[in-house]
Parts: structure tokens; C-alpha cells; sequence
């Protein structure tokens, strides 16, 4: 696999690297593709194609938590031509938990904040509403890595889904 998800090319920073080709054949004929090798046995990776978006998905047999899964748009561009923007990314289910954690980390951070500021103008005690909210910049930056840990045990079917998805446009 070449590109588009190379280590030089992916952002190393974003959780679902995204990337953008450009097809000379039409819109429907990219469905196509994608309809007519979801259909045969051999396929090895689930899919399918609803509208103008294809989902493929890893194997059931190499399915775990953090395994990707590719998210394609096909669309037709002004110059007659066919763009395919994708996104590389969790489950949403997964993602949906993940940003769920996210968010009610940064509620707590909000609330224990309005806690220990409130108490500082009364010239009350304040250190457990100062732990707590240095407890949940910390918790926020463990969820940051342990997202970058799933990225990077995914990072391999990541490029095998590449590699299918260019394998079926380039037919």
C-alpha cells in the first residue's frame, strides 16, 4: 500500500485520519464497484452502500474494540469528475462512548472548577475541587493516549482496508 494513509501522510494528532481521491469514472459506477464486491462470496470484508456512502467494515473473525472502519462518500465534482472522501475511524459505537467519556470529563473539569472557585471567593477550602479538576485533566489526557493506543492497534487493518477499497477502484 502506497497511499493514502502512509506514516509520513496520516496526522498523527487526529483520531479518524481522513483523506480525499479523485476518480475519472462516474459516481455510479464507484457504487457500483463497491455493490458488486460486497455481493460475492469471496469478499473478505463486510460492507455496504447506502446512497452515496460506503462502509466497509474488518472481517467478523479479526473484529476487536479498537478495529476501524472505512467510511467512503462518493460525489460528483463540478469538472465531471468523482471525488471520494474517506474517513478512517472507530465503530460508532465505540466513538459514541468515546466522546460521551470525553464530554463527561469535561462537564466534571467545568463543574469541580465553578466548586473550588466558589469556595476560593467564600475563603473556604478548596483543595478537593483543585484535585478534582487537576484529576480530570489528567483522566482527559489518558483518554487522549489510550485513543492513540487504539489508532495504533488498528493501524494494520487500517491499511488492509485501504488496500481493498483500492483494490475494488482500481477494477
Amino acid at each position: 500500500m502506497n497511499q493514502p494513509i502512509h506514516d509520513n501522510q496520516i496526522n498523527r494528532v487526529l483520531l479518524k485520519p481522513r483523506f480525499k481521491m479523485e476518480m475519472k469514472e462516474e459516481e455510479a459506477e464507484v457504487l457500483d464497484k463497491f455493490k458488486n464486491q460486497f455481493a460475492t462470496k469471496e469478499c473478505k470484508y463486510c460492507g455496504k452502500v447506502v446512497n452515496h456512502h460506503v462502509v466497509i467494515d474488518v472481517p467478523k473473525e479479526e473484529d476487536h474494540f479498537w478495529s476501524p472502519q472505512l467510511h467512503l462518500e462518493v460525489e460528483k465534482n463540478e469538472q465531471n469528475t468523482t471525488i471520494v472522501r474517506g474517513l478512517f475511524g472507530p465503530k460508532p459505537t465505540v466513538w459514541t462512548m468515546f466522546m460521551f467519556v470525553h464530554f463527561a470529563v469535561a462537564i466534571a473539569f467545568f463543574i469541580f472548577l465553578v466548586i473550588g472557585y466558589s469556595k476560593w471567593s467564600l475563603k473556604g477550602d478548596y483543595t478537593f475541587a483543585t484535585i478534582m479538576c487537576i484529576s480530570m485533566v489528567v483522566l482527559w489526557f489518558v483518554l487522549y493516549v489510550m485513543g492513540q493506543l487504539g489508532k495504533k492497534k488498528g493501524y494494520k487493518q487500517m491499511l488492509e482496508l485501504d488496500d481493498f477499497m483500492k483494490k475494488v477502484l482500481s477494477k
